[in-house]
């Protein structure tokens, strides 16, 4: 019984592994939107190093690598009247340090000529459409093979 009991513990302790990654975490940088009563609405991700898919940008004289979508998102928040803002997690809540990510950094800039409203809702459609693909293939999952 002791054994099952550590071994339940284990694969929980796994899967939470997982999705701890995910969970913003003490040195995390994200653009942060909130309403006019400063509560919080929304965030994306900025990194301090490169991975695919990345672009780098300065922000408050501070370089970042950020999804191009997350540069479109600070605008289009932007334009429905919420402040956007780079903000610190030092652990103990969060610390803004820069404001106006918006006005710094553009889909231009990025070289990206499409109106942020239109970026956001293209990835929409690709997220959609990978969503409907997985759940069709896992359909599939069930085999009737033996090996």
């Amino acid at each position: 019984m002791k054994r099952i009991a550590i071994l339940a513990a284990g694969i929980l302790g796994l899967g939470s592994a997982a999705f701890a990654d995910a969970i913003p975490k003490q040195g995390d940088f994200f653009l942060i939107s909130r309403d006019r009563d400063g509560l919080f609405v929304g965030s994306h991700k900025l990194f301090t190093d490169y991975a695919e898919g990345l672009s780098k940008v300065s922000y408050c004289n501070r370089r970042y690598f950020v999804r191009s979508n997350s540069v479109a998102w600070t605008q289009v928040e932007s334009q429905r009247g919420h402040r956007v803002q780079i903000e610190y997690n030092f652990g103990r809540g969060w610390r803004p340090i820069c404001a106006g990510p918006e006005r710094q950094v553009t889909l231009k800039d990025l070289g990206i000529d499409v109106h942020p409203e239109d970026l956001l809702a293209q990835a929409a459609v690709r997220t959609n459409s990978q969503n409907r693909l997985s759940a069709i293939g896992s359909g599939f999952d069930t085999t009737y093979h033996t090996p």
